[in-house]
């Protein structure tokens, strides 16, 4: 068990220090707080646990008596708190944890802390700090490029209403608070080498009132504008990362799933640059009528210099032949190349050295920036593409300009953790594009959009269908809303 520090040992400024007696008095009433609030709470940790898979090595700064550590199921829970009174409590109702007192904007404190940690979450404290780029700098000692920083606040918004439900003892009293709406938090996270990766709002009605505040925010809060006025915010954001080659450059492997795509086979492999020095290429065939198994074959023969295996899926569609794969490649780095080529396989460096320099964590090719060759896409399918990237950018709190674009990059490591995630979502996307998308969001990886010049088709014909696939794409969007929002 971990020993409180005496507090001679905990250099604090007259504001801080007012701070920890306002919360030593609070402590033994924080849990007349927490019922008197407990919707407002349960949103606010259902939606944090959104964010935090059970299991993960947890960071919480300013924790009080440890309720929301203890909500996240952690694997490893490390506390710090100014108020030795809020640590006494967090130990008496967690013993397993580790509590901690001490100022954390201290170098000091976080020494005695080994890291790293997958999340470090500062929840209702950012008002509270001293100098808030000294405390996100000093963070990075206990984080490593996969960390994410998790900052949860209440919006300026909402503070004459705060204030009166003080006064009338609807709310647990607090404390002055800094002035930083989230334009100045971005700006501190950057000056502190961050770079945010998502945002939220949250909870527009925090009171159950017989049901209606689940309903409004369900349905009403995440609507565009109107999200804006809710009470709770989020940013997630991850250390900047160091913008240099690996000393051992990742090996990668290209899965091209192909369908009636004879024509296209040798020219995805005569026209692949050698862009990594370890590149496994397998194609995953899906019960053609043209001979397409049989010319993967002949291909993967006539190449020997090239790593190529050829497999036949066992179900159907896209998504099925990705996921086949995945599953079997070897590569740190996980590739999609559609058969047909309108991506060009000399557009595939790109994505490469994107995710290699660590530019983003989910490399997401576009179609929609550059001029199209004559024909490459019709123009229903043009337009509804550009309202689905609006659609699915709003739904993600990410910019999407092209969901459908069929090559996207991901390392292997953070694949498998979208299929030990997938549980939440299920094997709905006959595609494969959303898995890959929303998994990816909701593990807040640093998703980027490489452009491609987009090409028409040289053989066979678009197995695309706009209208039955309109229809599952109108699908997605409804199940994104459900799985993402509206909970």
């Amino acid at each position: 068990m971990n020993v409180v520090p005496p507090l001679a040992d905990i250099s604090l400024t007259p504001r801080q220090t007012a701070i920890r007696a306002l919360f030593d008095r609070l402590a033994p009433q924080r849990a007349h707080w927490l019922r008197r609030n407990s919707y407002f709470y349960e949103a606010d940790h259902a939606y944090m646990r959104f964010l935090i898979p059970a299991g993960a090595r947890v960071l919480e700064i300013g924790c009080g008596d440890g309720q929301l550590l203890a909500a996240l199921k952690p694997s490893r829970a490390v506390g710090v708190d100014l108020s030795p009174e809020m640590i006494r409590v967090a130990r008496e109702k967690h013993p397993a944890f580790e509590w901690h007192v001490g100022n954390a904007e201290e170098p000091a404190v976080l020494q005695r802390i080994s890291g790293p940690f997958d999340y470090i979450v500062i929840s209702d404290t950012i008002g509270l700090v001293e100098d808030c780029q000294a405390l996100l700098e000093t963070l990075h000692r206990c984080a490593s490029p996969e960390t994410r920083l998790i900052i949860a606040y209440y919006s300026h918004l909402w503070d004459p209403l705060l204030r009166l439900t003080e006064r009338l003892g609807l709310k647990m009293p607090q404390a002055p608070q800094n002035n930083l709406p989230t334009a100045d938090i971005a700006n501190l996270l950057e000056l502190a080498d961050y770079e945010r990766v998502r945002r939220e709002w949250r909870q527009l009605l925090p009171r159950r009132l017989l049901g209606l505040g689940p309903l409004v925010n369900r349905f009403i809060a995440p609507l565009p504008g109107i999200r804006r006025l809710c009470l709770r915010n989020y940013v997630v954001a991850r250390p900047v990362p160091q913008r240099q080659k690996h000393v051992s450059l990742p090996s990668a492997t290209v899965v091209v799933p192909c369908r009636n795509e004879r024509g296209n086979i040798e020219n995805a492999i005569r026209r692949m640059p050698a862009f990594a020095p370890d590149i496994e290429v397998i194609f995953v065939e899906g019960h053609s009528k043209d001979g397409t198994l049989e010319e993967c074959e002949r291909v993967k023969a006539a190449y020997p210099d090239r790593d190529i295996k050829v497999m036949r899926q066992d179900g159907k569609g896209k998504g099925d032949a990705m996921r086949k794969g995945f599953a079997a490649a070897r590569g740190d780095m996980l590739m999609i190349l559609d058969a047909d080529l309108t991506v060009p396989p000399e557009s595939l460096p790109k994505f490469y050295d994107a995710l290699a320099l660590g530019r983003g964590e989910f490399i997401n090719g576009t179609r929609l920036v550059y001029p199209m060759e004559a024909e490459a896409m019709r123009f229903l399918n043009n337009i509804a593409n550009h309202g689905f990237a609006v659609l699915f950018s709003y739904l993600l709190n990410q910019r999407f300009t092209d969901t459908l674009c069929g090559t996207k990059v991901l390392w292997r490591r953070d694949y498998a953790r979208i299929v030990a995630n997938r549980g939440y979502f299920g094997e709905f996307d006959p595609f494969g594009d959303f898995d890959l998308i929303f998994g990816a969001v909701k593990l807040n990886l640093k998703i980027v959009e490489v452009p491609i010049r987009y090409a028409g088709r040289s053989y066979g014909e678009t197995q695309i269908s706009r209208f039955t696939h309109g229809w599952l794409l109108v699908r997605m969007v409804l199940f994104a809303w459900r799985k993402l929002k509206a909970f």
